[in-house]
């Protein structure tokens, strides 16, 4: 007998593949699409509920597949309204997510992975280090269950794959993830409006180029020399800055796409004016915008936050060279919400 856990989850397929599954059992090929459009655009988790399906049809797949998403077990709101969620999983691991509301936008950071490798030295994420990639499921289950929280008034409008994990460490079940959002039968996001973010394997950013998803790229630098990068990204030593920045000008963007530089500023360690001029060289030639990001404190780490002063003269040097420079202002730091502050918590 088949139990529950051996069951194959449709969740994580995307629309071609949920197809070729149902095909496989004998079922008509519009009803792939069907059952597609009842988890990803209504919803719905329940195949009892699925009532353009015959019940033969409903019975069928109650006891060959299942439909799968993460637990939503932990809300924490915060007063500026940052909302943080944490996600149980079938393993007891757990992530978290959070919610972010601005005046024209509501934006949700999905995570990619239970913990990260890369081990970036101002994040809380990769304390820890790396225990697995979530699957498929456990990505577009982050998206569908904040959803359902919503009101139909103020309906989610951005995702940033800006979590904890490294995206393009895990390519294909987060690839897959989008396929599944941006589809027109499904959740049908706008890509214009889901950016994925990485500290910088350009081989998954190369693969990324190929893919031609069209959602837009956001790369965590964090300096503008090759020590400091060191230092603050052991990445850095694998893919140096160097040749990061030599496949981002030739990435493909749109007409109107830019790539998003994220730059934590730690005061004393990156935050110059003189490291300033040295990043308006740098991206010389690379159409993008640039978010500003005055440290989040974390436990057991030796930065801080620079002055806003300094914060904002470091912007007008970059203003001033004719880029597009945002001070991204901390949201939930009351929660651990901010960015690099998010962190594995095992599920009780």
């Amino acid at each position: 007998m088949t139990t529950e856990t051996d069951r194959t989850d449709l969740t994580g397929m995307d629309r071609e593949l949920l197809c070729r599954k149902l095909s496989d059992f004998g079922m008509k090929p519009f009803r792939g699409n069907q059952v597609f459009q009842w988890i990803h655009k209504r919803r719905e988790f329940s195949f009892h509920n699925m009532t353009d399906l015959s019940m033969a049809d409903r019975g069928l797949l109650a006891q060959r597949v299942r439909i799968q998403v993460p637990a939503l077990s932990h809300v924490e709101s915060a007063s500026d309204g940052t909302e943080k969620y944490l996600f149980s999983l079938e393993d007891d691991h757990a992530v978290e997510g959070v919610l972010i509301p601005e005046e024209k936008r509501l934006t949700l950071c999905v995570s990619t992975q239970v913990g990260c490798a890369m081990g970036c030295t101002f994040c809380l994420t990769g304390k820890s280090g790396i225990v697995r990639n979530l699957k498929t499921f456990e990505i577009v289950g982050q998206v569908y269950l904040v959803q359902k929280l919503l009101s139909q008034d103020r309906p989610l409008t951005h995702l940033v794959l800006m979590g904890m994990g490294e995206p393009l460490a895990n390519y294909e079940n987060t690839l897959r993830a989008m396929r599944i959002l941006l589809d027109p039968l499904g959740a049908n996001f706008s890509k214009r409006k889901i950016t994925l973010s990485t500290c910088g394997l350009i081989p998954g950013i190369q693969k990324l180029a190929r893919e031609k998803t069209g959602i837009n790229l956001a790369v965590s630098l964090n300096a503008s020399d090759t020590s400091t990068r060191n230092r603050l990204m052991p990445i850095n030593r694998k893919y140096p800055m160097e040749d990061l920045l030599r496949t981002l000008r030739s990435f493909p963007l749109p007409v109107r796409g830019r790539i998003t530089f994220e730059y934590v500023l730690l005061r004393g360690l990156n935050d110059s004016l003189e490291d300033a001029r040295r990043l308006v060289t740098l991206l010389s030639g690379i159409r993008c915008k640039i978010n500003l990001i005055p440290y989040n404190p974390i436990p057991d780490c030796e930065f801080q936050p620079p002055a806003r002063e300094q914060v904002e003269n470091f912007q007008n040097i970059l203003l001033s060279a004719n880029y597009t420079a945002i001070i991204r202002e901390s949201r939930g730091q009351e929660i651990s919400a901010a960015c690099g502050q998010l962190r594995d918590r095992s599920a009780s």
